[in-house]
């Protein structure tokens, strides 16, 4: 590039170079560097505060992923014409960065880390999400910023059964598995993936396959990090003093083993609130200025606590084996005047899913830096604060929100029908009433439900269930928990969600806590999630097991065909005159495309048909020699003007009857219905038409 004390380094992913630069940019970034493969150029920038965030809790990292639209030659709509707050694919992005990541950085450092990933030029053959997920990892390891890295993540597609890393578009699109995965050179720590059913045996060896990718780009990191590293800074990471811990261990442990016993949730959360007012009475002496420790000393022996029952007992919180799942009801069409609806309750968690169709052109249009400009299958999820009993504000649909509606979408997408078959546009919406762990597979259960109750043809049924993992740091000792709820995901070490059909995998997302997991764990969490999903399946299918045969009276009546390309401005008229003539005197949505393909929907099936015999009518070609039935329309002195099929043509005098005709109102007058045949079409698309006789 020829830009001042750059320096450059090359490697190879998936047999494709990539090659990474640094120094001559971002001067005062704490870490940064250029990340190149093709033509698509991604920048990360890391950098981290000088002191802890007063006050806080928790380690407070921000993740962006920035898509510009120069990097794919457009410039950004609306009025201003500048990128404004990232699209919901950004976002997802900017999870995929966060994700593996986090769990590497020491706990208890709270100083704020902003991690910035951004798109410079985009080569649609080089996806920019992986290359962003390595750059973050290399401007960490660059950095002086203390971090347990670096970590790998690669894209991995199967196409005729065989494993490519970072594919290209086209073996992206022809691929039935799009498989992200992270991790350090030992373990994995990200999965996420997209699936046409594919089986637990496969996903593992794909995840193999990703880690011998992911282990070289680890190696290739600690080389960079060994010749041009800054030093790691010393920070302060916040702790309990021993002696605080020992005090509220020796006062606390025995209430939060009594409390631990109750399986009823309620109930066992006012045992918590108690202890919690104990300890405030019994400490109250420094509370004031403590009382952050002495809460995170007793949510330290709560996690204890529960890990140690399940890992020696077997027994979970509210009881449970590691195999159980929670309770289950299920119910399909509860409301009137949806087009589909449905309710999936799994223990505390309950998930209210409605779906809507609309015409084609309702769907998502699409502004970003990929190729897809619409989106036709849209989920959306929502929690307010109700469903965890909080009492605030409702706001907007957060980054939680968005990857909970992504994946459920995700995993819907392989069972749908295509446009041809199913012509809609289709949304469903996941409200979430009451949350206590999972309800981003009880959103993928409702969905499929309530797009079954809509009529919409899908292909099978599709079931989540979110496991978990308790895994001791001083023994092989594992635990894989089935269906786990809110606790056991906040104190669990994994939380590896699964959907699919009874066929295969669709969907997975998988978040590790600890420093990684290796393989076995993997295949037996998939298995147990199989063994798990296939008992919801069986109770989903009770309810509804395949699709109504009939859409609600509320959802429009789409029909769709072909009309010749070059009769689309007929039918559109100029200024849209015709068009929107059809429109107001039918009530229907009308689509065409450039193809020729027209789509008509309305609520009267009616309307709908004789909107399409009106273009049917515009765009009728008619032949010579065949009879018509007319009107008509017009008289002048040598001859009648008729209208049929939605053309016009002539009848003139002269054969208006075998007999001599003095004048055209002895034989027919404006308004006369009569048979006319075409005897040809001449140069300038003028019909010659003969009236033929009733006899």
């Amino acid at each position: 590039m020829g830009l001042d004390g750059n320096k450059v380094f090359e490697t190879e992913i998936g047999g494709k170079k990539v090659t990474v630069q640094t120094g001559a940019l971002c001067g005062l970034s704490h870490g940064s560097c250029l990340v190149t493969c093709g033509e698509t150029v991604v920048m990360a920038n890391v950098t981290m505060s000088d002191k802890a965030r007063a006050g806080v809790d928790f380690f407070p990292l921000g993740v962006d992923f920035q898509e510009k639209l120069y990097s794919v030659g457009k410039i950004p709509g609306g009025f201003t014409r500048k990128e404004g707050r990232g699209g919901d694919k950004a976002i997802l992005t900017s999870r995929l960065i966060d994700r593996p990541l986090r769990p590497l950085f020491t706990k208890g450092v709270y100083n704020d880390v902003a991690m910035v990933v951004t798109t410079l030029s985009i080569d649609p053959d080089a996806a920019p999400e992986p290359l962003g997920m390595l750059a973050s990892s290399i401007a960490l390891v660059l950095s002086d910023i203390p971090w347990n890295g670096p970590t790998g993540s690669v894209v991995v597609s199967r196409v005729n059964g065989k494993f490519l890393v970072n594919g290209n578009k086209d073996e992206q699109d022809k691929s039935d598995l799009h498989l992200t995965v992270s991790g350090t050179k030992d373990a994995i720590l990200m999965v996420e993936a997209g699936a046409k059913e594919v089986t637990e045996k496969d996903i593992v060896d794909a995840i193999v396959f990703a880690h011998e990718e992911i282990k070289k780009q680890c190696e290739f990191q600690t080389m960079l990090q060994k010749k041009i590293g800054k030093t790691k800074r010393n920070i302060s990471f916040h702790v309990p003093s021993e002696e605080l811990e020992e005090k509220v261990r020796n006062y606390a442990t025995l209430f939060i083993e009594k409390a631990q016993l109750e399986t009823d949730l309620e109930k066992r959360r006012l045992e918590e609130d108690k202890i919690e007012k104990m300890c405030e009475d019994n400490f109250a002496e420094i509370w004031e200025d403590e009382a952050a420790d002495i809460l995170e000393i007793i949510s330290k022996i709560k996690k204890e606590v529960v890990r140690g029952k399940i890992l020696l007992k077997g027994l979970r919180p509210d009881g449970r084996g590691t195999k159980d799942i929670r309770p289950i009801w299920v119910a399909k069409n509860i409301l009137p005047r949806a087009h589909g609806s449905a309710v999936f309750t799994r223990g505390n968690t309950q998930v209210l899913n409605i779906c809507t169709l609309g015409m084609l052109g309702d769907a998502q249009k699409l502004d970003g830096i990929d190729e897809e400009t619409e989106k036709r299958y849209m989920h959306q999820y929502n929690m307010p604060p109700y469903a965890t009993g909080e009492a605030r504000q409702l706001r907007a649909p957060g980054r939680r929100e968005i990857g909970h509606g992504a994946l459920a979408e995700r995993a819907l997408l392989p069972v749908l029908p295509s446009e041809d078959d199913f012509p809609y546009a289709i949304r469903t919406v996941s409200e979430v009433l009451s949350s206590n762990g999972s309800s981003s597979m009880a959103s993928v259960c409702g969905s499929s439900m309530s797009l079954m109750s809509a009529g919409v043809p899908i292909k099978a049924s599709v079931a989540g269930i979110a496991m978990g993992l308790i895994k001791d740091k001083n023994s092989s000792a594992v635990a894989i928990l089935s269906d786990i709820q809110g606790c056991e995901d906040f104190l669990g070490d994994m939380d590896f969600k699964v959907a699919g059909t009874e066929k295969g995998i669709t969907a997975i997302q998988m978040d590790i806590k600890i420093a990684g997991i290796d393989k076995d764990i993997i295949a037996k969490a998939l298995e147990q999630a199989k063994e798990g999903r296939n008992k919801i399946l069986k109770i989903m299918n009770g309810e509804i097991k395949e699709p109504e045969k009939r859409l609600s009276k509320y959802a429009p009546k789409i029909i769709s065909f072909k009309i010749n390309p070059d009769k689309i401005k007929d039918v559109i008229g100029s200024g849209g005159k015709i068009i929107n003539r059809i429109i107001d005197e039918t009530g229907v949505k009308i689509d065409i495309e450039d193809d020729g393909t027209v789509r008509i929907g309305g609520q009267d099936f009616d309307m709908v048909n004789k909107a399409k015999s009106v273009i049917d009518d515009i765009v009728f070609e008619p032949e010579v020699g065949t009879v018509y039935d007319g009107k008509v329309v017009r008289i002048l002195e040598f001859g009648a003007f008729v209208e049929f099929k939605g053309k016009e043509g002539l009848v003139h005098i002269s054969k208006l009857s075998k007999e001599r005709v003095n004048k055209v109102e002895d034989v027919v007058k404006i308004g006369d219905e009569i048979k006319v045949k075409l005897l040809k079409v001449d140069e300038k698309g003028r019909y010659d038409l003969q009236k033929i006789s009733d006899k």
